[in-house]
């Protein structure tokens, strides 16, 4: 329900003349539902921001929250939203802090009374909900911002590319490689083939559970995209179970190298380089 010109301009001289009491109510009311985990400070901060923005919108007509006079309002409650979110509050929490306004404005229009007074109030709690759903709403899109941003944090730091030695690095896997992780490897790995120049690169699957035809072929696409970058890839890390697997999905690694340990990967390689392993220094002398 939208408010009347009237009404909207009746609210903006309600919340001017009683703006001190208002905002104390307010503020305590918010706090009680908060329980200490936010300074009084800032929660009167927050509140008065959405108090000057409501009367700012309420002056110049705005009818209801979509109006284009209740731009700032928006941008306000959008803020408080985003702050909330970060701050580790619930949306409900978040919500409830508005609504706080209506206990306020029913108090404060019992004690005045006057012709208006139940029609004003039931027009000016409607635009109280609104502005709650609108922070609800906007909070959730937040979270939502938030799970993304700290799950491909997670890809990131569950996807390392090590350097083992001058001309190899490696990418030690863990845990199950989905499209979105291989993506993540790809895209790693030929950053630092790039970055270091390293013509050999050791894919470690040791701490992946298992290998169906997907993951192979996960496996695969970056082999094939590291060679594109003029790179040789060994995986290691095939063991008994999984080379088991392999065979009975009839899967082809075709000319890739493969090693049972990462170890093994990294001795293959240097004997290609052509450095002189402890082993083989060993059986030599």
């Amino acid at each position: 329900m939208a408010l009347s010109v009237e009404e909207s301009s009746r609210l903006a001289g309600l919340l001017t003349g009683h703006a001190e009491r208002i905002m104390q109510r307010w503020t305590e009311i918010a706090a009680g539902s908060l329980r200490g985990r936010l300074s009084q400070g800032e929660l009167r901060r927050q509140m008065q921001e959405l108090h000057s923005s409501m009367i700012i919108a309420s002056e110049q007509g705005a009818v209801d929250l979509d109006s284009e006079q209740a731009t700032e309002l928006r941008a306000v409650l959008s803020e408080l939203s985003r702050g909330r979110a970060r701050q580790g509050f619930s949306a409900s929490e978040t919500a409830v802090s508005v609504f706080a306004l209506k206990d306020v404005l029913l108090e404060l229009m019992e004690a005045e009374g006057g012709p208006h007074t139940l029609r004003d109030y039931v027009a000016f709690s409607g635009l109280v909900d609104q502005m709650g759903l609108f922070t609800f709403e906007s909070f959730v899109r937040t979270r939502e911002s938030l799970i993304a941003d700290q799950a491909e944090q997670l890809l990131e730091l569950s996807t390392p590319v090590v350097k083992l030695w001058e001309g190899v690095v490696a990418v030690p896997l863990v845990g199950t490689l989905d499209s979105a992780r291989a993506q993540v490897v790809m895209e790693r790995l030929l950053q630092t083939l790039v970055d270091t120049g390293s013509p050999y690169a050791i894919i470690d699957i040791t701490g992946v559970p298992a290998v169906d035809t997907q993951v192979a072929q996960h496996i695969l696409k970056t082999v094939v995209a590291a060679r594109l970058m003029g790179a040789d890839c060994i995986i290691s890390g095939i063991r008994p179970q999984i080379a088991q697997t392999i065979v009975a999905l009839g899967i082809e690694f075709g000319d890739i190298a493969t090693k049972a340990s990462l170890a093994d990967a990294l001795r293959h390689v240097l004997r290609l380089t052509g450095v002189e392993t402890g082993r083989r220094q060993r059986r030599e002398a």
